[in-house]
């Protein structure tokens, strides 16, 4: 069974940064993909970024791109998501979800594990 523990929401204005981080047990964490999710009130649940973890291969959402960076530290057990220039349409809780070979990295029911999610609020 494999369990994963985010971490790194919280409360930043406009313009600001946070990393989120995607701590991952249980299992033989490098044989595994990676993603990230956001889910905002009264939307779907919407892909932002994955990673190969054995071959570091990144998959961005076009609406993140240059603006999120997802990298893992195998040494940590841990996947990140570096996010810049937040803006208020960022604001959502952010889950991270792993399986060992989604067929669609970018679709949520492709993941069979996932974490209990983080808040991310981005003031205006």
């Amino acid at each position: 069974q494999v369990q994963l523990v985010e971490s790194g929401g919280g409360l930043v204005q406009t313009g600001g940064s946070l990393r989120l981080s995607c701590t991952v047990s249980g299992h033989t964490f490098t044989h595994y993909y990676v993603g990230w999710f956001r889910q905002a009130p009264g939307k779907e649940r919407e892909f932002v970024a994955a990673i190969n973890w054995s071959n570091g291969r990144t998959y961005y959402a076009d609406s993140v791109k240059g603006q999120f960076t997802i990298s893992r530290a195998n040494s940590e057990a841990t996947v990140y998501l570096q996010m810049n220039n937040l803006k208020p349409d960022n604001t959502a809780v952010y889950y991270c979800a792993a399986d060992v070979r989604p067929e669609d990295v970018s679709t949520s029911r492709a993941y069979d594990y996932w974490g209990q999610g983080t808040q991310v609020t981005v003031s205006s």
